[in-house]
């Protein structure tokens, strides 16, 4: 559960920036645009949808939800004076730093575009609202308890709130085919899965009545079954091409991603990271004939004991080698048994709680069930290394990143607007460390590093793919599937997101193909100068900004943008 809005930080955030703030010297943003930038951040806490990709999570204010025909229109009018005041300010004559916060709220104002005029999950998603629903519940319920009381009243109003939504939905919605299938699939097993919320967490709550949690969850369970039931009536009369197009999916490419390529760049750049991962995957499978195979942890306390001593392991490798700093005031990152109440919403998001700006005193937690050869493709991997997917999601990865970034001087810089840059410096984790020895001890890891950079590249495939309309839902998850390979249910949640979100498939691949040359041209400018320590500081603790501003502000090269523009001025011809 998300406490406080993000443009409210604590005092103890601010005094957690005194490590960051000895690496860097930040220009304060212009009075118009920080005054531009904090309306807007305020704004976007209230009316950002939830969604199924736990980077995206923000920390929202307490308040009704409204998906309203009414209020989707104020947030089309409040986005169209936000945008008159963006372009209104001319940044010319200002430092690159400054200019790069531009640029940054101009593309996070593009994903509002994206998402409320273009993408229009709330008017052919059925599936928008059961995340407004379904995955509003499950980050009230991804960190750890106790439920205090501000913590219960939130979960409460999240149930009582869910018909009005599914109401605001069916008044909304000329749904796609594909999309109504994807809800209907994901509200079978409803009932028990909010029974147990209402059996397991009810009593836990404070200050919330018993049976008024219950009449609420009550409430719910037959709001989503009813959803369910309309969606089924009126299944065989919808359309069934989702796929966005080509036109809107080069908007988001160059407007909100700041990416300077086309889908035919992406094909190629994936094509050839695939034929590699799978080369080099078969080059340590040969090596590591005579290895033993890697053993599932042998029991769950086991895996939790052991995890805990490599993330502590992993700290101290990026420091030890030069390859990054640990601000202190960054906490751990931890797997925690998997609570009853959890099980059966993994179709509605990630299970895992990365705090947030207002939680930096809080460690991260993910969730995971006890080892077993019948687990999905990355908890197997976990359960037989925690570390590949640690580096990712836990340290260095997202909540490292993450929480780095929640310190920035710059608060501008603070909040999450796109993944590119997030999933990118994951996935580039992934590689990094494999590169610079961590998982040595272990010859047998690096074949799980090969097969997830194989996964991560099919990504972009499967992306393009759905966005242009040539691959199914159904066709995506049986690509993965086979060729991967993976679980078909893990792959069929990866085709959904993917269908529902455009674009967010591609930012593992083409972001680390982003950071591995902006380090590339880094090394060659600097000469014997470079240092990997301060360029990985410097990456991290601006990980929410996309990479090709990052090489702007650090470089000097301006050159990715020029592309976009050229390419932005040829469309318009």
């Amino acid at each position: 559960m998300r406490l406080k809005p993000l443009f409210c930080l604590l005092p103890a955030l601010l005094a957690s920036c005194v490590f960051v703030s000895a690496q860097q010297k930040v220009d304060p943003p212009p009075p118009a645009l920080q005054s531009l930038a904090d309306e807007f951040w305020h704004w976007r806490a209230r009316c950002q949808p939830f969604s199924k990709d736990d980077i995206p999570r923000i920390e929202h204010p307490e308040g009704p939800r409204d998906w309203s025909a009414a209020s989707i229109a104020k947030q089309q009018a409040a986005l169209k004076e936000f945008e008159s005041r963006w372009r209104k300010i001319d940044p010319h004559g200002w430092r690159v730093a400054q200019q790069v916060d531009h640029r940054l709220i101009g593309s996070a104002l593009a994903r509002a575009q994206w998402e409320l005029n273009i993408n229009q999950r709330w008017l052919k998603d059925p599936s928008f609202y059961t995340d407004q629903a379904m995955t509003a519940l499950l980050e009230d319920l991804t960190p750890p308890p106790p439920f205090d009381a501000r913590r219960s009243r939130v979960l409460m109003a999240h149930m009582a709130e869910i018909p009005g939504i599914l109401e605001d939905g069916k008044k909304n919605l000329h749904p796609v085919r594909p999309f109504a299938q994807l809800s209907i699939d994901q509200l079978q097993e409803v009932r028990p899965e909010l029974e147990r919320i209402r059996s397991q967490v009810g009593p836990m709550l404070q200050g919330i009545s018993a049976t008024d949690f219950m009449q609420a969850t009550e409430k719910a369970v037959a709001a989503l079954e009813a959803y369910r039931a309309w969606l089924g009536q009126n299944l065989d009369r919808m359309p069934t091409n989702a796929a966005i197009g080509r036109a809107n999916y080069e908007f988001f490419l160059n407007e909100v991603a700041l990416l300077p390529y086309t889908p035919e760049q992406l094909f190629a750049i994936s094509a050839q990271e695939w034929a590699r991962s799978v080369a080099f995957e078969q080059y340590e499978k040969q090596r590591n004939q005579d290895a033993a195979e890697l053993k599932i942890a042998s029991s769950l306390e086991a895996q939790l004991k052991k995890s805990q001593e490599q993330e502590l392991a992993i700290r101290e490798f990026l420091d030890k080698k030069g390859i990054m700093s640990v601000p202190p005031a960054i906490r751990h990152y931890k797997l925690m048994a998997m609570p009853d109440y959890l099980r059966g919403l993994s179709d509605f998001g990630e299970l895992d709680d990365f705090t947030g700006p207002s939680r930096l005193d809080q460690d991260c937690v993910r969730w995971i069930e006890p080892p077993s050869e019948h687990l999905g493709y990355f908890a197997l991997a976990t359960a037989k290394d925690a570390r590949p997917d640690m580096v990712h999601e836990g340290v260095p990865g997202h909540y490292f990143q993450m929480a780095w970034s929640w310190m920035h001087e710059d608060s501008i810089r603070r909040h999450y607007y796109d993944s590119g840059a997030n999933e990118g410096i994951g996935f580039y984790a992934e590689e990094m460390m494999n590169q610079a020895g961590l998982f040595d001890d272990s010859a047998r890891t690096h074949e799980i590093i090969y097969n997830f950079m194989r996964l991560r590249a099919l990504r972009v495939e499967v992306d393009v793919k759905l966005a242009l309309g040539t691959f199914t839902m159904k066709q995506a998850a049986e690509y993965l599937s086979q060729h991967v390979p993976m679980d078909l249910k893990t792959a069929e949640g990866e085709a959904a997101l993917f269908a529902t979100t455009p674009g967010q498939a591609i930012s593992y691949q083409i972001g680390k193909n982003e950071i591995l040359r902006f380090l590339a041209d880094a090394k060659l400018e600097k000469g014997a100068k470079f240092s990997l320590r301060e360029f990985h500081d410097f990456l991290w603790k601006n990980g929410n900004v996309p990479i090709s501003l990052q090489r702007w502000e650090y470089l000097g090269k301006d050159d990715e943008l020029q592309v976009i523009e050229q390419r932005k001025k040829m469309s318009k011809n």
